[in-house]
Order: C-alpha cells, then structure tokens, then sequence
C-alpha cells in the first residue's frame, strides 16, 4: 500500500460515517432532524463536520499498520496513541464519534495489513490487532469500561476482542436487505436495528440500565419482525420507537458506531481501488 491508498481509506471510513449520520429516522441517534440538536442534544450539522476531523488520524492508522506489517502488540500501541491525539483533534472540531473511531480504527488498520480482505476477513484481522494491550494507555476506567465491569457487558474492547460479531451482522442484514430489493437506506436502517436488537450498549447501560436495555433491544426486533423498515408496518413500528426514545432521552450510541463499521468494510471493494469522497 501507499501513502494514497491509506488515505482513500481514511476518506472511506469518513465517508461511511457520514452515511450513518444521514440516516433517519435514527431510535434516540442523532440524524438530520437534530439541526439544532433539540432531539437528541447533538448538533447534527457540528457531528458531520467533527467527522472529517477524523481522517488525518485514520490515515495515520492505516500508515502504521502498513509499515509495521503485523497485528502487533507495537501496532497496538501505536493504533492507541493515534487514536488519543485524533480524539483531541475531533474534539477541537465539535467532539463526538468516540465509539464510531474505535472501530473504524481497528477496521482501517486491518483493512491496511490486508488489502485484499473484505467482509468478516477484515473484522477478524481486527480481532487480532485488539486481542493486545495498549501499553501507554492511561490507567483510569472508562465509563464503558466501568459500566462493562458492573453489568458484565461486552463493551467496545469486548466487542472488537470478539471480531466485531455486530459489525458483521450488519453486514449480513444489508446483504439480506438489498437481496429483497429494499432501497439502500432502507436496507441500512434495519441493518441498524439488527445491531440493536442484540448489543449491549453501554451507553444505554450507563443511561437507562438493563431494563432500558431490554426495552430498547425489544424495541428494534419490533420494527424487523414488523416486516423492516422498506415496509409501511415497519415504518410505523420505527416511528414509535422513535418517539419513545427522544422522550426518554436515551440513545443507543454504540450501534451507530457500529453501524459505520459495517458501511466501511461493506464499501472496502470500491474504497482501495478508487477514491471516495464523504459527503
């Protein structure tokens, strides 16, 4: 790989974020009716434009995965210490996609040791890269790592120690989707709400507990077994859980970023041989 293609991955992991971001009616995620963040408190506008901020930080990634050549504990360290100084930078630019640069983080370095691989390859490279310790990494819980601890969940570091099983059921609910000849969006929205029918997202652990968990979790296997959302009874099912969760404020934050981590592995066969532009 080159200098190029780490950045035309960068643009892609960018760019299916943003997919993600344009996305609505989002359950209790912020899309483009939150134009001045009344919904959901984050400003739709400031979280697109936070996301370009991003790509310097994942081009770093992909360059270092390239040069190291293995899933490495060095990587791993490197991969951390990218990661904190983009953090920095994306919070210069309006904050937010903390769990979203996670993923798309390990994806894009795995994406660079691999150039070919594409699909649940890509996620079990990552699997590898995270499966090592970060040795610089500050020695103070998280609230998602603290929230794992008390509820025995997951969490993002379990998520991808795993080989990112949601990443890849979104993937195979977009296949499932398109194959039934539901419109792109449509087909990315219900591979959302796979995702959050089964994740154990912190951040709603952290808000709502395991009841709201539980709700939530219902919530979206509602809306798929209402017929999806390419479906008038499924869109009536979404609305609602919509609804519910802007008035409970709580919001699956954790399936959002997982959802962008499917769109960018999803795109990798157009993203290496071409550029892509995020919108």
């Amino acid at each position: 790989m080159s200098r190029r293609e780490d950045e035309t991955l960068a643009r892609a992991a960018v760019a299916a974020l943003t997919w993600q971001l344009e996305l609505a009616p989002k359950p209790g995620l912020p899309d483009p009716r939150d134009l001045d963040a009344r919904a959901t408190r984050q400003d739709h506008c400031a979280l697109r434009w936070s996301a370009k901020a991003l790509a310097p930080g994942l081009a770093a990634m992909a360059a270092a995965a390239r040069r190291i050549g293995l899933p490495s504990p060095e990587l791993r360290t490197e991969l951390g210490a990218i990661g904190r100084s983009t953090e920095h930078s994306v919070a210069l630019a309006g904050g937010g996609h903390r769990g979203a640069m996670w993923t798309l983080g390990l994806l894009v370095a795995a994406a660079a040791l691999e150039p070919r691989a594409t699909g649940s390859d890509v996620a079990a490279t990552a699997k590898r890269i995270a499966a090592h310790t970060d040795r610089r990494a500050p020695r103070r819980p998280s609230r998602g790592s603290s929230v794992s601890a008390k509820y025995g969940a997951a969490g993002a570091r379990g998520e991808a120690r795993a080989g990112f099983p949601h990443v890849r059921r979104a993937l195979a609910a977009l296949g499932t989707a398109r194959s039934a000849g539901a419109p792109e969006p449509y087909a990315r929205l219900d591979a959302l709400l796979t995702v959050m029918s089964t994740l154990q997202d912190t951040e709603l652990l952290y808000t709502a507990g395991p009841h709201g968990l539980r709700h939530v979790q219902a919530g979206a296997r509602g809306v798929l077994e209402a017929g999806g959302t390419s479906t008038e009874a499924g869109r009536e099912v979404l609305a609602a859980l919509d609804d519910d969760l802007h008035a409970r404020a709580w919001s699956p934050r954790g399936s959002g970023g997982l959802l962008a981590g499917a769109l960018f592995v999803d795109s990798l066969p157009v993203a290496v041989s071409s550029p892509v532009r995020a919108a």
